[in-house]
This record gives C-alpha cells, structure tokens and sequence, in this order.
C-alpha cells in the first residue's frame, strides 16, 4: 500500500504541476504586484515521526506576518489577493514540490507548525505522526481545523485507521467538491 501510495502521489503530483503551472505563474505575478515580498512562502512544519521540514505555499499575507497556525493570524494580515488564493485553495499548490520530494502526500493529516505542542503530542498519542502530511485530509473535508488539536488529531487518528486508496480518493473529490 505505501509504495503505491508513493507512486500514485508522485505522478498525481507531477501531473498536477505541469497543469496548474500557469495558474501558479498568474497567481505569483499577482502577488508580487499587489503587495511587496516573494510570491513564494516556506514555513518549518512537522512532517512523519516528527521530522522538521520546509512546507511551501503562495504567499497570502503582508510581509513580515508572525509565523502563526492560521486559525491564529490576524485576519488584517491575509491580502486581497491571498482571499481569493486561500478561497480557491491555490496557495497550496506549492506544496505539490513537497509531495514529489516525499516530504508530503496529497492526503494525510495536514502539516502543523512546531508550535504547536498539543496536537503534536495527541498525534503522537494516536499514532498518527507515523504518517506523511498531506496537502489535504479528512479533518479538511469535515471541515475540522487545527484550533480543535484534540478533535483533529482523533479525525487524523480515524483517517489512520480507515486509510485505503478508495478513502484517499474519496478525501481528494471531497476537497474539490464540497456540497
């Protein structure tokens, strides 16, 4: 299962990045014309077992934002630019690079920043930091969020315990179909 977990990311993903490569130029130029700094954002977050990586977005706030869980930032950060980016999910599409890298999966729990201790240590608890983050989970298409860490990690833990190819199928048509 996981080596064909591997190889179906990695082409999805490749494929992925050569269909959305020009919407990710239009969004970059988009950025950097209507607020100063790089299009493109890497924040440390928490990847399998702990691991420490670099997670890649379109930048969707001011420069010089704190590095906060979004539930947390404020809400005078985000750009108009990023309302729409973040609206239609195209500030995720960077991190594509982390699944072809095998930093990520495009499904699994969704990577958090290292600040944030209790849904580390829940997931760690449940298991679930034996998994590879994903660009999206089932705690997204239930429409949990980090602000919830014990509610989170126990949907990330539920996701563990069902995962097959048919669920992630299901998670990814849920991303982009909600109804």
């Amino acid at each position: 299962m996981k080596a064909a977990k591997r190889i179906f990311d990695f082409v999805v993903a490749a494929l992925l990045l050569l269909i959305t490569s020009p919407v990710l130029l239009l969004a970059g130029l988009a950025i950097r014309l209507s607020s100063p700094g790089p299009a493109l954002f890497s924040q440390t977050r928490v990847g399998r077992n702990g691991r420490l990586f670099r997670c890649h977005k379109l930048r969707t706030m001011v420069l010089g934002t704190p590095s906060l869980p979004t539930h947390e930032a404020p809400a005078k950060s985000v750009t108009t630019v990023g309302r729409f980016l973040r609206r239609f999910k195209v500030d995720e599409l960077p991190q594509l690079w982390n699944v072809l890298k095998g930093e990520m999966s495009l499904v699994g729990p969704r990577p958090c920043l290292p600040t944030q201790t209790e849904l580390i240590e829940r997931r760690r608890e449940l298991g679930v930091s034996s998994l590879l983050p994903g660009i999206t989970g089932l705690a997204q298409i239930r429409s949990i969020d980090m602000s919830d860490p014990a509610l989170c990690a126990e949907t990330d833990a539920a996701y563990l315990k069902a995962s097959s190819f048919g669920l992630d199928l299901r998670i990814l048509l849920g991303t982009f179909y909600r109804g």
